[in-house]
């Protein structure tokens, strides 16, 4: 019997895939689901979903489910771990979209870049090397899977300062493939793709359906459509003046540059009006969390009330345990790995989004190639910040965080040195329960 621990069990939209999906998987049709997490309302809901689940799908006399919130009990003799963790809830968290606010730096997400992504790597990497540290003592081989922002900071502390087998899923890629091959009325199995590059911050180099380019029918439709440009304003955008289409959604990329939210006319321009599910308004991800917090069991209640689907979601999770710990057949999937020359115009320590091949021996990344230049030049600035974002948590250095700031292409845009400085300092005494004494 295979155990699966859900650190962070109670985000209902991870940990319900992921366990549908392994249930349709014949190697998992018995297994243990050993839930962990530190809010006891959300645990007790969770168990619940997954209750429903195993009786819906069959599999409540075969699989057993542990509840708990400690992390040691989880964690031990766990053949797969699946992370959905968030250190320092809304009540800090507001503070990394607020305070900037003041110094006009709009952020709309604020979980993966800029001055707030940056600061929420700084208190959750000890928090995830913590992790790894109960990994190495009580499942030293387990399959480790994190879906916890921000991914490119978070993957690369644990790939470089934890012994454990470790990748960072996202699904803006594929999801972004389902997007483009219903604009274009081609069943998304049929398109052939490349990507890569950061997380959320990826493009793909190579789009075909059959052999056949479809960029330049994107590039038509994105031209000629107005309900198909609205509804991605700022990627459409992107994609008609840098000629590749980038995975993540419209919102967070306008926070990942410096061309759409340094002015309120280009906020209103690009990140207001659009049609997709996420167009670029202030503080979009933390007004969401608020609503759940003011009722935190909604989300559950209406899972419970609805039928579970028998189908497999687009999450890569299920399909990587199947290849280390299954049925052993190869999966690919684009992960987050160190970069080791896989993208040569990127630094060879950046952790990067690319395509990977999984099977029973383990993860394999693929020499990806070159990004065309212009591209290159994006993700470098932001890889390399990154970097010296995860130099300085190990550090514990403010100087180290003040130049990874100064240098944040939004942030920069927008602010002096001084003031970015200020707005650092401030960040830091409302994170010092967190972060400690950052010299």
């Amino acid at each position: 019997m295979k155990k699966f621990a859900f650190i962070g069990a109670g985000s209902l939209k991870f940990t319900s895939r992921c366990i549908r999906d392994l249930l349709l998987f014949p190697a998992f049709d018995e297994c243990e689901f050993a839930l962990m997490d530190v809010n006891r309302q959300n645990l007790d809901y969770i168990v619940q979903v997954v209750q429903k689940i195993l009786h819906e799908m069959g599999y409540s006399d075969k699989c057993k489910i542990t509840a708990t919130m400690d992390r040691a009990e989880a964690l031990r003799g766990a053949d797969g771990v699946l992370c959905t963790v968030f250190n320092g809830d809304i009540d800090i968290w507001q503070y990394d979209i607020l305070i900037p606010k003041k110094y006009g730096v709009d952020i709309n997400v604020g979980d993966t870049r800029s001055v707030s992504g940056i600061f929420r790597a700084l208190r959750n990497i000890p928090l995830m090397l913590d992790i790894c540290r109960d990994i190495e003592k009580y499942c030293p081989h387990a399959v480790f899977l994190n879906y916890t922002n921000p991914m490119s900071m978070l993957c690369g502390a644990m790939q470089k300062h934890a012994n454990v087998e470790v990748t960072g899923l996202c699904h803006s890629v594929q999801g972004t493939i389902e997007m483009l091959a219903g604009w274009l009325g081609i069943p998304k199995e049929e398109v052939d793709y490349k990507c890569m590059g950061i997380n959320h911050l990826a493009f793909y180099t190579e789009l075909k359906h059959r052999g056949t380019d479809l960029y330049p029918a994107l590039r038509e439709l994105v031209m000629t459509n107005p309900d198909i440009y609205n509804e991605e304003q700022v990627r459409n955008e992107m994609f008609l003046k840098l000629g590749y289409y980038v995975t993540e959604s419209s919102g967070h990329n306008s926070e990942y540059n410096q061309w759409f939210r340094k002015r309120p006319d280009l906020i209103e321009k690009y990140c207001t009006h659009s049609t997709g599910w996420n167009p670029g308004e202030h503080a979009f991800s933390l007004n969401i969390r608020k609503d759940r917090k003011a009722d935190p069991a909604q989300q559950y209640i209406e899972y419970l009330n609805k039928e579970v689907k028998k189908v497999k979601s687009y999450e890569y999770a299920a399909d990587i345990f199947n290849a280390r710990l299954g049925d052993g057949k190869p999966f690919i999937f684009n992960g987050n790995v160190l970069n080791r020359g896989s993208i040569p115009n990127l630094p060879e320590d950046a952790c990067v989004e690319i395509p990977v091949v999984v099977d029973r021996m383990g993860f394999k990344q693929t020499m990806a190639g070159k990004l065309p230049e212009h591209l290159a030049i994006l993700a470098n600035t932001t890889a390399r910040l990154e970097n010296l974002t995860i130099e300085a948590a190990m550090k514990k250095s403010r100087e180290l965080v003040y130049y990874a700031v100064y240098n944040d292409p939004l942030t920069s845009a927008v602010c002096s040195l001084d003031e970015i400085k200020q707005m650092c300092d401030e960040l830091f005494e409302v994170n010092k329960e967190f972060l400690g004494d950052y010299k």
